[in-house]
C-alpha cells in the first residue's frame, strides 16, 4: 500500500475517533514504507489524543523522530505544542521550556491567517487560562454534554417508536452518528429495559422528578428523627444513571463499529491482487 494511502486511512480513522487504529495504520506505514512525518504526525496525534501520561510520552517520542526528518514541517511543530502546552509545567519542564522554541519557530513560518497560526493562537489562549476562565469553560462543557444528550435522548426515543410499529431500521453504513442511535435502540430493547426507555423519553421531567424524590426523602428521614444524616435519597438516581450508561455504551458500541466498517473497506479496497489466471490450452 502507497504511503498516501495510510495517510488517508489515518485521516479517517482519526475522524471518528479510532485512536488505536490510527495509531496500527501508523505504524503499518513506517514499517513498509520507513520514516515518514506525516505518519510519524498522525501516529504522535492518536497517542496525545488518550491524554494520557504513557501516551503523551509515545506521542513526543513520534514527533520529536518526525522534527528530525522535516524540522520545518508545520504540522508536526503545532501538534508537538499543543502536547506542551497541556502538560503540566511542574512534573513536565522541559516541554513547557520547549513550548517557548516551538511558537517561535511557528510564528517564523505560518503567515498570519494561515490554519496553523489560528491553531497556535487557540492553543495558547487556552494555556492561559485563570482558575475561573477553566470554570466557565468546565461549566460551559457540562451544558453542552446535558444538551448533547438531551438531543440524543429525543432520537433514541423517535427510534424507539419506529422500531416497535415495525419499521426497518436503515444500513447506517460509516454514518457515526446513525450507528450510535442503532447502538442505542438495540441497547433498549426488551421489557427490561421499558423504564430506562420511559426515563429518556420524558428526561426532563424525570430529572426533576428525581431531583425533588431524593431530597424529600433526605429530609423526611432527619426531621422524623430516624437519621442525624441522610443520603439514602440519592438511590432515587440509579435508574437515571443507568439510562445516561446505556447512552454511552451506545456510543462506544456505535463508534467501534464505524471503525470496524472503515477499517473493512480499506482492506476490501487494497486486498493484494490474485494470481493471473492460466490460459486455457
Amino acid at each position: 500500500m502507497e504511503q498516501q494511502q495510510y495517510v488517508e486511512r489515518c485521516s479517517e480513522l482519526f475522524a471518528v475517533g479510532g485512536y488505536g487504529a490510527v495509531r496500527a495504520a501508523a505504524e503499518a506505514g513506517l514499517e513498509e514504507h520507513g520514516p515518514d512525518p506525516v505518519l510519524f504526525r498522525w501516529l504522535g496525534q492518536a497517542h496525545a489524543a488518550e491524554d494520557d501520561e504513557d501516551h503523551d510520552r509515545e506521542a513526543e517520542s513520534a514527533y520529536r523522530k518526525g522534527l528530525e526528518l522535516a524540522a520545518d514541517d508545520l504540522g508536526l511543530l503545532v501538534s508537538y505544542l499543543e502536547l506542551c502546552l497541556r502538560s503540566d509545567s511542574f512534573d513536565y519542564p522541559g516541554r513547557a521550556r520547549h513550548a517557548v522554541v516551538l511558537q517561535e519557530r511557528i510564528e517564523e513560518l505560518a503567515p498570519p491567517g494561515s490554519t496553523e497560526r489560528a491553531r497556535v493562537d487557540s492553543v495558547t489562549g487556552w494555556a492561559g487560562r485563570g482558575y475561573w476562565d477553566d470554570l466557565n469553560v468546565t461549566i460551559a462543557q457540562g451544558v453542552a454534554q446535558q444538551e448533547a444528550t438531551a438531543d440524543q435522548s429525543v432520537l433514541v426515543t423517535d427510534a424507539l417508536r419506529r422500531a416497535a410499529r415495525g419499521e426497518s431500521a436503515e444500513d447506517t453504513g460509516e454514518d457515526l452518528q446513525a450507528a450510535e442511535l442503532a447502538a442505542a435502540v438495540e441497547l433498549l430493547q426488551g421489557p427490561w429495559n421499558a423504564p430506562l426507555r420511559l426515563l429518556l423519553a420524558h428526561r426532563v421531567a424525570a430529572y426533576v422528578l428525581t431531583f425533588i424524590a431524593a431530597l424529600s426523602l433526605n429530609k423526611a428521614l432527619v426531621w422524623s428523627g430516624v437519621l442525624d444524616f441522610s443520603l439514602w435519597g440519592w438511590l432515587f438516581w440509579i435508574p437515571m444513571l443507568a439510562a445516561e450508561a446505556k447512552l454511552r455504551q451506545a456510543k462506544k458500541l456505535g463508534r467501534e463499529r464505524v471503525i470496524a466498517r472503515i477499517q473493512a473497506r480499506h482492506d476490501a479496497t487494497h486486498l493484494p491482487a490474485g494470481p493471473p489466471e492460466s490460459t486455457p490450452v
